[in-house]
């Protein structure tokens, strides 16, 4: 396998109705409103927006998120990513146990960042922490947004 290719998951449950959780994932523009290492976005058109990531490396990563997927009624969204990450997001939101919701994330990239694609063959135990870390205040930011 490839030094550069990385694949994250993650499984959040939020204590919001399917709906609501839904509306909220799709809304890329009020990310930082709620998402601490999300720190910018930008809307390039209808289906495409900019982000600026950083979470607790020092370097920030710029992506492009360009909409494939938004079905609601199926609760699923897919995202290419383009930029200093290349390659896919998905995600399903579903309903989970008791009242939760379950938002499931696959990420399926190629680090394309000059800095990250030198460093992937002894940094990859960090980096994967790093993006651990930011996907965990993500959920702990989104399950604060929707509860107020």
């Amino acid at each position: 396998m490839r030094s550069d290719f990385y694949r994250f998951r993650a499984a959040w449950l939020i204590d919001a109705p399917v709906a609501t959780v839904f509306a909220a994932v799709v809304d890329v523009a009020r990310y930082p409103q709620w998402w601490p290492d999300v720190r910018t976005v930008s809307k390039i058109d209808e289906e495409t927006a900019e982000l600026v990531c950083r979470a607790t490396l020092p370097f920030a990563l710029t992506l492009r998120m360009t909409r494939l997927e938004q079905d609601e009624r199926a609760g699923r969204l897919g995202v290419a990513l383009t930029g200093d990450l290349e390659g896919s997001l998905t995600a399903r939101v579903q309903e989970g146990p008791g009242s939760a919701t379950r938002l499931e994330i696959l990420q399926q990239v190629v680090a394309t960042k000059t800095l990250l694609r030198a460093l992937s063959p002894l940094a990859r135990p960090v980096f994967r922490a790093n993006h651990a870390v930011m996907m965990r205040r993500g959920q702990r930011g989104l399950r604060s947004m929707l509860r107020r």
